[in-house]
């Protein structure tokens, strides 16, 4: 991009949560400041950390706040990574303690000193000198729902997130949040004025869609004017996405936001044998591209793969993904393939 000096700031909006949000942001810093960012992220988490500190204090979930402020952080010496480490250190030990990230616990108390979720996230920004904003995307407590293809309703994420051995198999065919809360203001600003507007990687229905299901979310998408690009899972989850390929979530995605996906980024790089064996034994399959998948020109096959098999982190007691998208290669497949040729095309 820097090519063309004359080009205005290029305005990203992440929306999602989790692994996959921190990813695509970490990787985006290295364009700063070329690109403007802002993460819209999730408000429906319920489980580990996040799930209880929620339930101690009735506080908005703060674990997908805290991993893409992280993303954001500063890094330009020994004591600003110091600070970003700290952010995410999860206790191990220490009984009520152990499964807490610092970052959960410090942003739970400034909310408590600050009377604001909002003023929360704004000193923790600044704390870490984060280059970009973290939005919620709705400041109301809502919790997400789910209805399967057996007519079972189930709320709340991680129960969805995380179902029970015979739910595997089922699938959701509609996802709402209850209650009803308004739209962060700020979320639905920054999604109107994006040049790109990023989702995924991430799963489906309880990181992405999560947050499309908000009130007027989808419809601020889908009257927008910005490129949007879906980063496509590496893996199926059971419970939400078995048996679906990369079309299939395509069409889902489509589904809610009632627009066209302009791109979808697909990692074509093949994954680690031993990986996938531990994945298969859960019931999880890599995603693919089939041939009646309606993608055509909107796909861009590139090697997105993290080289390094991430490893359960002590303390955590959530399912996490053990093989993701490395931040530098899908921001350079986001820069070079979708902004440099928005550009090129003007």
């Amino acid at each position: 991009m820097s090519e063309n000096k004359e080009a205005k700031t290029f305005k990203i909006v992440v929306v999602g949560g989790g692994t996959g949000t921190y990813t695509v942001l970490k990787g985006l810093t290295k364009y700063l400041p070329e690109v403007e960012l802002s993460a819209v992220v999730t408000m429906a988490d319920s489980g580990g950390s996040t799930g209880r500190l929620r339930d101690t204090f009735g506080y908005l979930p703060v674990g997908d706040v805290r991993m893409a402020l992280v993303a954001l952080a500063r890094e330009d010496d020994e004591h600003e990574r110091l600070l970003r480490d700290l952010f995410s250190h999860r206790f191990n030990t220490g009984g009520e303690m152990k499964g807490h990230t610092f970052g959960n616990l410090l942003l739970t108390a400034l909310r408590d000193m600050l009377g604001s979720e909002s003023e929360a996230i704004s000193v923790a920004a600044r704390i870490l000198g984060a280059r970009g904003r973290v939005l919620p995307v709705t400041l109301g407590n809502t919790h997400l729902v789910a209805e399967y293809d057996d007519g079972l309703v189930i709320t709340g994420e991680s129960l969805i997130d995380s179902p029970e051995s015979e739910r595997v198999g089922r699938r959701i065919v509609a996802l709402s949040v209850e209650p009803r809360h308004p739209a962060n203001p700020l979320a639905l600003e920054a999604i109107a004025n994006a040049d790109m507007i990023v989702i995924g990687p991430g799963d489906l229905y309880t990181s992405v869609l999560a947050n499309c299901v908000v009130t007027d979310v989808a419809k601020t998408i889908a009257d927008s004017q910005a490129m949007l690009v879906y980063v496509s899972n590496l893996m199926s989850r059971p419970g939400q996405t078995r048996g679906m390929s990369v079309g299939d979530h395509v069409l889902e995605i489509e589904h809610y936001l009632g627009r066209k996906v302009d791109k979808v980024l697909y990692n074509d790089t093949p994954l680690p044998v031993k990986v996938l064996e531990r994945y298969r034994l859960e019931g999880d399959e890599p995603l693919v591209v089939r041939d009646n998948d309606d993608l055509n020109d909107r796909l861009i096959r590139a090697d997105l793969l993290d080289d390094v098999s991430a490893e359960p982190v002590p303390g955590d007691a959530l399912k996490r993904s053990l093989i993701r998208h490395d931040s530098e290669k899908l921001a350079d497949v986001l820069v070079g393939n979708c902004i440099k040729s928005n550009y090129n095309s003007d």
